[in-house]
């Protein structure tokens, strides 16, 4: 029996130099993966947000949300972590801090915070998924995490994704969620 048991410290012994040597390289600190929960403007949780920077700095987004109208919605990374409802105007604009133009598909843009418009079916139910490398979860100039932290916002309309005046025509503010370790 004591046998099998060296065997078995000696084998886990280089997979755990591996997992050491794995969370050290990550940094200490170093946010990988973040969370929100979003309410409507009657303050009503109605989804969540998952977000997960991989080695490369590249941030995956997942959205999924219920009781939305049909159709597409503008949603949007704002400048700060506040979501007071039935507003939301404390979360702030749209995340910018390299100064960009609004939209996607704009030549002098986009924002850090720009996204694809979330897709709402036939049953209310809301999902997008989709990867930014605008953004980091972890230190540096486009971090969510800044002094004032940031915050999701799904809007109304869809966003047209050139229009920098009017955030794309997105319309009000119908739901948020503030990024959370």
């Amino acid at each position: 029996m004591t046998s099998i048991r060296r065997t078995a410290a000696i084998a886990a012994g280089p997979v755990l130099a591996l997992l050491v040597a794995t969370t050290v390289a990550a940094g200490p600190g170093e946010t990988r993966h973040a969370r929100g929960t979003f309410v409507d403007v009657e303050g009503n949780k109605i989804g969540h947000i998952q977000l997960q920077q991989d080695r490369h700095g590249n941030v995956r987004v997942n959205v999924e949300v219920d009781g939305l109208s049909v159709g597409l919605h503008g949603i949007h990374i704002h400048s700060v972590a506040a979501c007071t409802a039935p507003t939301f105007a404390d979360a702030g604009g749209h995340y910018n801090p390299l100064v960009h133009e609004h939209g996607l598909e704009n030549p002098n843009g986009p924002h850090a915070g720009d996204l694809p418009n979330l897709v709402v079916d036939a049953e209310g139910h809301g999902r997008l998924i989709a990867t930014t490398d605008r953004v980091t979860l972890s230190g540096g100039p486009t971090t969510l995490f800044d002094l004032d932290g940031s915050a999701f916002i799904i809007h109304a309309n869809p966003d047209d994704q050139v229009t920098n005046a009017g955030n794309g025509g997105s319309g009000a503010r119908i739901a948020c969620a503030v990024v959370e370790r």
